[in-house]
Formats: structure tokens, sequence, C-alpha cells
């Protein structure tokens, strides 16, 4: 049996930022991951936007430093369109911040917080490796491996998705409540540039962002119900691009297809139990929102530094397994992610029902909020994790 203070299983960006988070902290931690993150040829279509807020963490933890500058674009302002004329737009200069967040490729940020922590020396990393057994004991969670190695710690934390192994062996609830949408993702080279602009449609056929990159390229992301999003899966890369610069109103001219489309199903998740003896969750085995906010990776950031902060800060005497103890956390993380999911929700029925007399309501309320200058501000800098 190897014994550690803290086992993690899952290697992505929630689970690799909580280990680095820990580099200069006494605990021995254990890593567990199916498969070391790669790079893919050219681009990669899946994106995230990070938030000043996570920018600042990244640095902390010593990882922002370290990334291509060349792979990632600010983001300088950003417009939002209702589906009947309302709007609303906000830029970095009015919020007060130098950019409104950035946008990076998921698997160069996976990487880089791989290489970090190949190069600590309190982490084990096992992997290729895949959990077959838990067993919570009074004093210890016990992990039993595939390939039969055994492994204890005082705390265990899934870090290890949405579908996580970890929270359905510790008996935690998952609300699931499926959008029956996909999330349509590509990338595109464009021929206007973008200036580092942001945009999203509330669409009859769903939520469409063009989100930049560097130079003339974007990524989008389009929320859209099943069967629309397996047909433009279909569509020649020519054909998908003509119908992707129409929806987005052409506003960055003739688009070019640079990497095939993917989708991937949308789903609430609601984990009201986030805790219990000996386990916590992080990132997306602990919430599922809808990615119109953007802001799913930057919660599993936070879940890693808030939980990293305590780990660091406990003393020697401290069981950082008691239950007690993991509550603090999950009391600290519950009100940013039930708002976040309950905004995000609500958004996304609001834009997607049809009683007569909402749409022109609805956006109305969008242009009100785009006219009163104090209460945009104090929503975009919340939203940003600038406050």
């Amino acid at each position: 049996m190897q014994q550690f203070d803290l086992i993690i299983v899952g290697g992505g960006l929630a689970g690799a930022s909580l280990a680095a988070a820990l580099r200069e902290s006494r605990l021995r931690i254990a890593l567990v991951e199916g498969q070391a993150p790669s790079r893919p040829q050219g681009w990669d279509a899946r994106i995230y936007a990070i938030s000043p807020a996570n920018a600042d963490f990244l640095a902390r933890i010593g990882a922002w430093e370290h990334l291509d500058r060349q792979r990632m674009a600010p983001i300088s302002a950003m417009e939002v369109h209702g589906d009947q004329g309302g709007r609303l737009n906000f830029s970095a200069y009015e919020t007060g911040v130098g950019e409104l967040g950035w946008i990076l490729e998921s698997s160069l940020m996976a990487c880089e917080l791989w290489e970090g922590i190949k190069r600590q020396a309190n982490v084990t990393r096992f992997c290729p490796a895949r959990p077959a057994a838990l067993e919570i004991r009074h004093d210890a969670a016990l992990l039993t491996l595939e390939d039969g190695q055994l492994l204890s710690g005082r705390l265990l934390v899934g870090a290890d998705g949405r579908d996580s192994w970890v929270r359905r062996q510790a008996g935690l609830e998952a609300i699931t409540t499926p959008y029956n949408e996909k999330g349509l993702v590509a990338n595109f080279a464009t021929e206007k540039p973008h200036r580092g602009i942001a945009w999203q449609w509330f669409r009859d056929d769903g939520v469409l962002a063009y989100l930049p990159l560097p130079g003339q390229r974007m990524s989008i992301v389009w929320s859209t119900p099943d069967a629309h999003a397996d047909a433009l899966c279909a569509l020649p890369p020519e054909a998908l691009a003509e119908q992707v610069a129409a929806a987005g109103q052409h506003v960055l001219g003739r688009l070019e297809t640079i990497t095939p489309a993917a989708a991937f199903p949308l789903r609430l998740i609601r984990v009201p139990r986030t805790v219990s003896p000996r386990l916590a969750l992080v990132g997306d085995a602990g919430h599922g929102i809808h990615p119109l906010s953007g802001h799913g990776i930057n919660l599993g950031f936070q879940d890693a530094r808030v939980l990293a902060e305590m780990l660091g800060a406990a003393g020697p005497w401290q069981d950082i397994g008691e239950e007690r103890f993991l509550q603090r956390y999950q009391r600290a993380r519950r009100e940013e992610t039930v708002l976040m999911q309950t905004t995000t929700d609500t958004l996304r029925r609001l834009f997607r029902a049809s009683p007569p007399g909402l749409a022109p309501l609805r956006n109305l309320g969008l242009t009100l909020t785009n006219n009163l200058g104090p209460m945009k501000s104090v929503l975009v800098r919340y939203a940003l994790g600038a406050l």
C-alpha cells in the first residue's frame, strides 16, 4: 500500500490546477489520470474563456507565464444580441480592466499544467491508470487501481469530470437535466479582423458565440438542438463556414473552416453535496452549467483555488479528510456555483421560450441593462471575477 495525504482522481484542468496550487505544501499527493494531455496538429477546436481572476490564479501557481502568447487572444469587448433587436455591449476599457478575459485552447492549458506537475517533488503521477474500487474508512480513503496498486490517502478528491466515477462510488447524488442540445465547436479563418471582440447571438436555433483567436481566426460555440447540431457537423467545410457566417450576420465577412466541427451533449448537473467524509469534488464532477456564459472552467479553477488554500493553511494536527473541515469548502463554493447555474439556465430558458409578448420584453431587458451604466459595470465585473 502506498500512502499519501491527498489523492486526486482526474488530471484535467481542475485536478491538475489543484495539484499545482499545492506545489509548495508539505502534502504528499497522488494524481491518477487515464491519459496524459497532448497537443493536436494545428488548432484545437475546444477552447476556453479564462477570466481575469483565474488568469491571476494560474499566474500564482506558476502556469500562466509559461503559456505561448502566440496561441492566446485577449477579449477587449463583447457584444450580446437578442433575437429581436435587444443588445448589450461592454468593453474592457469601460469596465476598468485590462481585458475581459483570454481565449485559449484547452490542450494548451492542459499540457502546461501537466508539464509543471511533472516537476513537482511532492506529486506522484499514476498515468496511465484508472480506478477500480474505492473504500472509505474512518481514517483514510483507499483507492484500488485497475493494475492492482493500492493507494491510501487522508483525503480523496474527485476531479474526473461530469460523469465522475468518484461521485458515483461515493454515493453523492447528481441531479441531471438534459438540455437536448449540443455544443458545436469549430475554428475559422476570417475575412475581417475581429479586433478582440467576442460576439454572442441568442437565436431561434440556440446561442451562437464568436470568440477571438490570434490573428484573423476565431472559434465558435453554438449551443443548438441535437438534430441541428448533427446536421451542422455533417456539412462539408465550405457549407459549414457559410452557415456560421450567415448566423453571425457576416460581422467577420467570409469564413474558412480550419478545424473539423465537433459537438458534445449539454446538460445541467446539480450536486447538492460535494463533500463527504474523506472525499471532495472539484470542477465538472461537482457541477455542470450551460456554456452560454463561458464560465464552466472558471468555476472549476475557483474550486481548486479555494480547496488548495484550505489544505495549504491546515496545520499538521488537522484532519484534512474530516467532513467538518471539508464542509467549509462546500459552503465557500456553493453560492457562486448556484448563482452561475441559475443565471445561465434562466437565460437559456428565457430565450428558448416562445409565449406571445415575451420576445419584446426580454430584448427590452437587454437594452435597458445596456443603458444603465453602473448596473452594467457591476454585473460585468462580477461575471469576470474582477470584484
